[in-house]
């Protein structure tokens, strides 16, 4: 088997505010809005926003209704650190992030630069959700380093 991850769902504690967040990023990142979806689980007690692409998706999960207060922790054990999203070229990253600290709540962590403690080449940005999760948009020759 191919490593290969096809879907992560994200508890967020206010689907709307985190529905336009996402509705503003994900077509920056090449998901189609026309794919998105929505569902009502009322036997698992939470309503579900679905953005589907043919290689991957990413749905937005409304909390437990006791939870609801808790905030995000991206060290707590089981939690979430963060997202990456892979750009196919460093000229990419520049103009997502140009694009990105367009949208409304958006918080930046750290603006486009190298990291060559990860890898010589390892180019990315960090920013943050509406719920604090953090998300990383990064631009690396990963085939080069497993060969």
């Amino acid at each position: 088997m191919r490593p290969h991850i096809d879907h992560v769902e994200l508890t967020v504690s206010d689907l709307s505010r985190a529905e336009r967040f996402y509705d503003a990023l994900l077509p920056l990142l090449g998901f189609d809005l026309r794919h998105k979806g929505r569902g009502d689980f009322s036997d698992f007690d939470h309503t579900e926003i679905d953005y589907a692409t043919a290689d991957f998706s990413l749905s937005l999960v409304s909390p437990r209704p006791e939870l609801a207060g808790e905030g995000v922790c991206r060290r707590k054990p089981g939690a979430l650190h963060h997202l990456a999203f892979a750009a196919d070229s460093r000229e990419e990253v520049d103009r997502l992030f140009a694009q990105v600290r367009a949208i409304p709540g958006v918080r930046i962590r750290t603006p486009p630069r190298c990291y060559p403690e990860y890898t010589p080449d390892y180019y990315a940005f960090f920013f943050y959700d509406t719920e604090g999760i953090e998300v990383e948009i990064v631009h690396f020759a990963r085939k080069r380093y497993f060969l």
